[in-house]
């Protein structure tokens, strides 16, 4: 086996962790497939002989790819954390396994949660708490010392831990009537978008999303069903800003968003909002339906 060979073979080894932690950190699987295939442009550009553990070095060269994507993503301004802050230590070590499991099983309440992190807190708590990452390996991703990485991560793991589990209800909730909203305007089915629209409900839309044939108000779920029937075949489900909603694009570009608003396990009113101010600064963030 050539030496390419055997790198190939370690790295793809590894491919299903790297991808794993990618997700946790970017929350989209599109971008944690390109986390982990600029990973392996790295490694194959490296002086492997150096590298004593690699799938150590493979987490960290993660780690700090989807660091650089979260801050692409947009500018946001992070509390200065100082090398001799106060360690604030946590009364139980938090356990990576258990961890992991309840992410799963939480899903999109964790990851809205993760959302409302900086990208250093996200990484730091993704990195330690899931994947048992060392604070030394963390703090040169991030630029910090060990203690600062340290005092990262314990502050976004009390924000993690005080989220109200309603809120997470409520937001996997509105993922459920969003995705049957869209499938019922995908089948023209006019009867289940009624069902899953309030009687009373509000649509507005500005002029971003108008200039595409879009109502600028209407009232009412007969109106608002028959404008949408069988006309959502381009729209994909999303984070907007946090909350389930969905996008409507075009050659990968985001023309209008759709931001629901749920009562009643009802769409009580929708927003669509195409201006393009407002989509060069909105935060969308695909998800499975």
């Amino acid at each position: 086996m050539s030496g390419e060979d055997w790198l190939a073979t370690r790295f793809e080894a590894n491919r299903s962790h790297l991808r794993s932690v990618a997700y946790r950190i970017l929350g989209s699987e599109p971008e944690a497939e390109d986390a982990v295939q600029e990973a392996w442009i790295r490694l194959s550009r490296s002086e492997t002989a150096t590298i004593d553990n690699l799938g150590g070095w493979l987490t960290t060269v993660v780690g700090r790819i989807c660091l650089d994507m979260l801050r692409s993503r947009r500018v946001r301004p992070e509390r200065p954390v100082h090398d001799h802050s106060p360690t604030i230590a946590d009364e139980v070590a938090p356990d990576p396994e258990l961890a992991a499991v309840q992410a799963d099983s939480v899903g999109l309440a964790l990851l809205v949660v993760l959302e409302t992190l900086t990208p250093a807190e996200r990484l730091a708590f993704v990195l330690h708490d899931l994947f048992a990452v060392p604070f030394d390996d963390i703090a040169p991703i991030i630029g910090k010392t060990p203690a600062a990485a340290r005092q990262i991560a314990s502050r976004a793991r009390r924000r993690v831990r005080g989220t109200p589990e309603p809120a997470g209800a409520d937001l996997l909730r509105q993922k459920e009537v969003v995705n049957a909203f869209l499938a019922a305007a995908r089948h023209a089915d006019f009867t289940a978008l009624l069902e899953v629209l309030d009687p009373e409900i509000v649509l507005h839309a500005d002029a971003g999303a108008a200039q595409y044939g879009t109502e600028t108000t209407l009232s009412g779920a007969a109106d608002v069903a028959r404008m949408f029937l069988g006309r959502a075949a381009a729209a994909r489900l999303v984070l907007v800003d946090g909350i389930p909603g969905l996008v409507w694009m075009r050659r990968g570009e985001p023309l209008i968003v759709f931001s629901f608003t749920v009562a009643g396990g009802r769409v009580a009113k929708l927003e669509l909002r195409g201006d393009p101010a407002y989509l060069e600064n909105v935060d969308l963030v695909p998800l499975k339906g």
